[in-house]
């Protein structure tokens, strides 16, 4: 098919094309490209034909027809036989041999705050992916470079000779992945940004694949990678300013972003400390070194090594109770620079500046073979506040019942939390019986030597027996929160009802698996 070589090379992703063009005019090859890609390739010194000149035919509707055009694909497309050989002399086609393209910043653009559904749209590639697919399509013959990071790479294999078919096809997997991943990043942008659809779902799985990946220390275990896939637009803390400290884990980021999302859920200025995914502490006050020492008193021993997450600004007096003991992560809006300088001394201590929440709507975890996606559990609108049993809890019962409440919907199931008005007494996560977490609550919050005459429990999910309120009420628990829901609710209210406990329904669980 001739002797000189052509590469057309049309891209929004202009690093590396100071090497990319150089070493290509350097083998001798002809370099098609359009507009802005053109100019900086002629800045690097490169010979360019432009597009339009190639096809003769000029660019129209302000840029949005440049490449699609028969000469262009017919020279992509031609398969390595005769026949194309003779049918692309005979039109006075030059076969293509190299198509490097990346696409217009679509993901970046939908996931840019205040975005509208016109900038949007306009970010959508149309001549880009047809390049690609069509140069992936016959990488038998042609070499398709979607990532800059390949050039190196692709120019040693042009040098000795152009790379096997193996590399091709592996370069052309490699395309046909990045357009299915842009089609899928239109698809999951585009129903937000048109306004309310039909489908309260529509594109939530395919919103992933707006994810920046930024890879982790390690997952679960040392020997397990680990990857955090982070959405533009949605904040939260996968987006948090790490300050100081060593490397991020799955776990540090497993346990923050449960730390966090508790303290946001709180009635108050407060701050929650969390190991393995469960709350050990929280504390409410609006000095937040008062809140901390609140939260770690829940239980001092488990909260060791443990990620501490504080809803509202930090300074000194926070930093210096914080780093009096050994943790992981700390987590708040913001950490004053004299908190800093306290925090510095514990050189490995993670601490993150986050503004607020994340207003993300959908939850995510992996099964065999898939994944599940649910709606997030989010804000308690909706809610009752039903006193069910003859005995109406008293003011400062109501306010330890709210926290209560707030607390165990972030404690795995099922769960029972027991408290007072500004702090958490115990936690009792995870059991198999409701009654078991009753009563590991209860002893936990004894072990620390709290007393317990007088507070408050709150459970994710209904009673099934009695025999839950009787172990609560036996440790001199005078109120509880639930949502109510068993066929054994009478029976559960009149044991309540015995033992003098006032009880609270709201129509809602909380289960967190």
């Amino acid at each position: 098919m001739g002797v000189e070589r052509t590469a057309l090379i049309s891209v929004s992703d202009k690093s590396g094309l100071h090497r990319l063009g150089p070493g290509l005019v350097e083998m001798g090859w002809r370099l098609l490209s359009t507009g802005g890609t053109a100019e900086a390739l002629r800045a690097a010194g490169c010979p360019v034909t432009d597009v339009a000149e190639h096809t003769e035919f000029p660019e129209i509707l302000g840029g949005r027809v440049k490449t699609l055009h028969p000469r262009i694909f017919a020279g992509i497309l031609a398969a390595p036989t005769e026949e194309h050989e003779r049918e692309l002399a005979g039109l006075g086609i030059p076969p293509i041999d190299l198509v490097v393209v990346n696409l217009y910043p679509f993901r970046e653009t939908a996931g840019r705050p205040g975005v509208t559904l016109a900038e949007a749209v306009e970010q959508i590639d149309i001549g880009g992916p047809s390049l690609l697919r069509a140069a992936a399509k016959n990488h038998a013959r042609v070499t398709v470079v979607v990532d800059p990071g390949d050039y190196g790479t692709v120019l040693d294999a042009l040098r000795e000779g152009g790379g096997d078919g193996e590399f091709r096809r592996a370069l052309a997997l490699k395309a046909f992945r990045h357009t299915a991943a842009y089609d899928a990043a239109i698809s999951a942008a585009l129903p937000g940004l048109a306004g309310p659809g039909p489908s309260r779902t529509a594109g939530a799985a395919e919103r992933l694949l707006l994810a920046e990946e930024v890879p982790l220390r390690y997952g679960e275990n040392p020997h397990q990678w680990g990857l955090l896939a982070r959405v533009p637009g949605e904040g939260g803390l996968a987006w948090a300013r790490q300050l100081q400290g060593k490397e991020l884990s799955y776990n540090n980021l497993g346990d923050a972003g449960g730390a966090w999302r508790l303290v946001w859920d709180l009635p108050g200025a407060g701050v929650a400390v969390i190991k393995h995914a469960n709350p050990c502490g929280v504390g409410l006050d609006g000095d937040m070194a008062e809140a901390f020492r609140k939260a770690r008193a829940t239980d001092p021993l488990s909260a060791f090594g443990g990620v501490i997450a504080a809803n509202r600004p930090v300074g000194r007096e926070f930093a210096e109770a914080v780093v009096e003991q050994f943790a992981e992560v700390v987590v708040a809006p913001a950490v004053d620079g004299a908190a800093r300088e306290v925090f510095a001394a514990k050189k490995n201590l993670r601490v993150l500046e986050c503004p607020g929440p994340s207003e993300a709507d959908v939850v995510l975890r992996s099964t065999d073979g898939g994944f599940l996606l649910q709606e997030a559990d989010l804000g308690w609108e909706g809610e009752e506040r039903r006193v069910v049993t003859r005995r109406e809890p008293t003011g400062e019962e109501r306010e330890a019942l709210e926290l209560a409440w707030r607390v165990v919907k972030h404690v795995g199931s099922n769960a029972i939390v027991v408290g007072k008005g500004d702090r958490i007494l115990g936690i009792g996560a995870g059991q198999m019986s409701r009654v078991d977490a009753a009563k590991i609550a209860v002893a936990k919050a004894r072990e620390m030597g709290h007393d317990l005459a007088g507070s408050v429990a709150a459970s994710d999910a209904f009673f099934p027996f009695p025999d839950g309120i009787e172990s609560l009420a036996e440790a001199g628990i005078r109120a509880v929160i639930q949502p109510g829901g068993s066929i054994r609710d009478a029976r559960v209210v009149e044991a309540a009802d015995g033992l003098g406990v006032a009880m609270v329904m709201t129509g809602r669980r909380h289960f967190r698996h």
